[in-house]
């Protein structure tokens, strides 16, 4: 009696990879580990609802931006043999992201339909390609101004953790891309999926693309996205500051409600907030760069030294020219803290603790 030979599974989602040159590991890892525990039962890995593949138009490998390599597992192929596109960015100035085969090889994929993702930085190799005309990126708080001063004809989102935009779809990088991942499995293999992947990776839930990006000050215990959109504005113009007013437009509020939402928040008007977050980067550069006083006053949206000096000192007790002295210092010998009096602050202040709600 012949045995018939059972058909492969139907694979339900097809991922390709395409790494950028000092690519961010986690970025790769943080979007394959949820596909390979989407694919099987339990922890087996094979390849039996998803499959991945690593491409590049050479066999050498890749060296991620933390110094491991990782080796392609296919050449370039018929793109079309994939739902999506990875394209994994990570350093942005660290030489050619891809060579001109693969930048090829995108533009084809995106003339055949296919969309294509940008993880990381990897929305800059997209732009570069010149393939996210006319669509919004979803970009890191930490680069929105680097993609701001080199595209015009794209626009950066940078209060969110990924963006789909048609046949685009960009993710800020960090944890963020692992929730891309989940979004996707579940959009093609259904919510339980999805859950089970994360959970074996003890990652809780997924969060939502329009969820905001952590901030880069201590903001912990808001809890209102609102006020957290805002203060992400804030943070992206600090040479050049918006008005509460054009804050509280951005996020469809009115000004009077955002300052409510601040003051139950943070017990802060915005334009406190936002002077404090303006003063502890000016802080930063003077203690972290070379940039004379008039330049950082210039970099943080003061009108003039005179006026930045005059504001620092009210909030750290001391004078910015004092930060920089004690700072060259530091340099002449091995790096020291800096020393302040018994009067001032033994650190930068943070922001207020949220209030109790």
């Amino acid at each position: 009696m012949l045995h018939e030979t059972p058909a492969p599974p139907v694979l339900a989602l097809r991922v390709g990879f395409v790494l950028a040159q000092s690519f961010t590991l986690s970025a790769l890892s943080l979007f394959v580990d949820p596909l390979r525990l989407a694919a099987d039962e339990g922890d087996r890995s094979r390849p039996i609802r998803c499959s991945w593949a690593i491409m590049a138009a050479s066999p050498e490998p890749v060296r991620s931006s933390c110094g491991l390599m990782v080796s392609r597992t296919a050449p370039l192929s018929d793109p079309q043999g994939f739902d999506y596109v990875v394209v994994v960015g990570g350093l942005l100035h660290a030489g050619q992201q891809i060579d001109v085969a693969t930048e090829a090889w995108l533009k084809a994929a995106a003339l055949a339909g296919v969309p294509l993702v940008g993880v990381c930085t990897g929305s800059f190799v997209l732009a570069r390609a010149g393939l996210m005309k006319g669509r919004r990126a979803c970009v890191s708080w930490y680069h929105h101004a680097d993609y701001e001063a080199e595209f015009d004809d794209t626009t950066p989102l940078s209060d969110q953790l990924f963006l789909v935009d048609r046949d685009r779809i960009t993710c800020a990088g960090g944890a963020g891309v692992a929730d891309l991942a989940a979004f996707l499995i579940e959009k093609h293999l259904g919510r339980a999926v999805a859950q089970k992947a994360l959970h074996v990776l003890l990652l809780q839930h997924a969060r939502a693309a329009s969820d905001a990006q952590p901030h880069a000050f201590a903001v912990d215990g808001i809890g209102d996205e609102r006020v957290k959109r805002a203060l992400r504005l804030m943070e992206q113009h600090i040479a050049e500051p918006l008005t509460i007013d054009a804050i509280a437009g951005k996020l469809a509020l009115s000004t009077r409600q955002l300052e409510r939402l601040f003051q139950g928040r943070l017990r802060l008007r915005p334009a406190v907030v936002y002077r404090q977050l303006r003063l502890r980067h000016a802080r930063w550069l003077l203690e972290n760069t070379r940039k004379s006083v008039t330049v950082v006053a210039i970099e943080t949206g003061f009108c003039d030294a005179a006026h930045f000096s005059r504001q620092f000192k009210s909030y750290f007790n001391l004078s910015p020219s004092l930060v920089r002295a004690a700072r060259g210092a530091g340099e002449a010998d091995a790096p020291a803290p800096l020393r302040l009096s018994a009067a001032e602050p033994e650190a930068i202040p943070a922001l207020p603790e949220a209030a109790a709600v």
